[in-house]
């Protein structure tokens, strides 16, 4: 590890520091760079980085110049392109990213691949690819995927958590969501179609629960998000109360729903083992991948199970979800396997791959 120590690393992607997916993985790559020693700076169109250059946002109108890449990116030692050059939102965005890349030291991190996407399917020449640069996926149907469409070898790095329980948040959140002793159901994600909003809503009816959804809706669905709310049979509350964090959100919960059709990882499915609570699972591909690990959740096609554990509440399950979360998806178990990555990567040290080998599971 000490081999990486003082070396820079930049963190670019279409935005960065705000409560997306993307956002709060690549903060959590950010942490484990710095345990290992490295500098990191972000660098984003959108958001709150360290550095912004607005063409890279997604609805940016011209893609950033070489000169405004070079002035956010030249003195890196490692440039980690997270998602800007995976999935093609604004693919003049991740032309421009990748073209700068080439030939440089670099670590593209791909959470979604066109296939995965109906409206990005036909493009059939991303993600690119240069010899200088290590493909990072976020789960192993991912890495077979990339390897059998573009011959992509990859390395999968489960996501790695750093969460704090906040118990003494709980009453204080709920009074400001104006929710007493009901039971309060929560579903922290973007309102979007693969998300499901309406079976999350329909488990909390059938368990009598306040329905709470925390992220904005997007990809036109906000029309969609209204009616499905105005038609709703439970109290709703939406987005986070100013000064509640989602730390916060997970104390003052009963339970977590992830009903998505499909998602590249699930962050919810580890935060809330983290925080102690119950969590609803829908059964999309990765979702199966991470169950592997023995975390038990409860079937979205069957809440009366969820309801009888909420009756009759059995700690033996928060603890069996929590160590096995602890075990695997850490910041340290991350910051051990982003060091075996790169200090495999040419221009930081000669490569010393520990175990595994670079094209296999981090």
């Amino acid at each position: 590890m000490a081999n990486l120590f003082g070396k820079r690393a930049a963190i670019v992607s279409y935005r960065l520091g705000t409560a997306d997916g993307v956002s709060v993985t690549a903060a959590q790559w950010a942490g484990a760079l710095q345990l290992l020693g490295m500098r990191v700076r972000t660098v984003a169109g959108d958001g709150d980085p360290d550095v912004t250059v607005p063409g890279l946002a997604l609805d940016a109108a011209n893609p950033p110049s070489r000169h405004e890449l070079a002035a956010a990116l030249d003195d890196a030692d490692v440039v980690i392109a997270d998602n800007i050059c995976s999935l093609p939102m604004n693919i003049a965005a991740g032309e421009a990213v990748a073209e700068y890349l080439r030939g440089r030291t670099a670590v593209l991190r791909h959470h979604d691949l066109p296939w995965e996407r109906e409206r990005y399917a036909g493009i059939t020449t991303w993600p690119p690819d240069d010899p200088g640069w290590r493909h990072v996926t976020v789960n192993e149907l991912a890495r077979a995927e990339l390897a059998a469409r573009r011959g992509i070898a990859a390395t999968t790095i489960y996501h790695g958590f750093s969460e704090e329980r906040r118990p003494e948040a709980r009453d204080p959140v709920r009074a400001a969501l104006g929710v007493g002793a009901e039971l309060l159901i929560l579903q922290p994600t973007r309102a979007i179609p693969r998300k499901n909003v309406d079976v999350g809503l329909a488990i909390a009816e059938t368990l009598g629960a306040t329905f709470w959804l925390t992220g904005p809706a997007e990809d036109g669905y906000a029309g969609e998000l209204e009616r499905l709310l105005e038609r709703a049979r439970v109290p709703v509350r939406r987005r986070l109360p100013d000064g509640v964090d989602m730390a916060a959100a997970y104390a003052a919960c009963d339970a977590v729903v992830l009903p998505s059709s499909w998602e590249g990882f699930g962050l919810p499915m580890i935060e809330a083992a983290l925080h102690r609570r119950p969590i609803v699972v829908a059964d999309f591909p990765v979702a199966a991948e991470l169950r592997a690990f023995g975390f038990r959740w409860f079937p979205v096609d069957d809440p009366a199970r969820l309801a009888a554990w909420l009756a009759e509440p059995d700690p033996a399950l928060l603890d069996h979800n929590e160590k096995i979360a602890e075990e695997h998806f850490s910041t340290d178990a991350l910051a051990r396997r982003l060091a075996r990555l790169l200090t495999g990567a040419s221009g930081l040290h000669p490569a010393e791959i520990v175990g595994g080998g670079l094209n296999a599971t981090a």
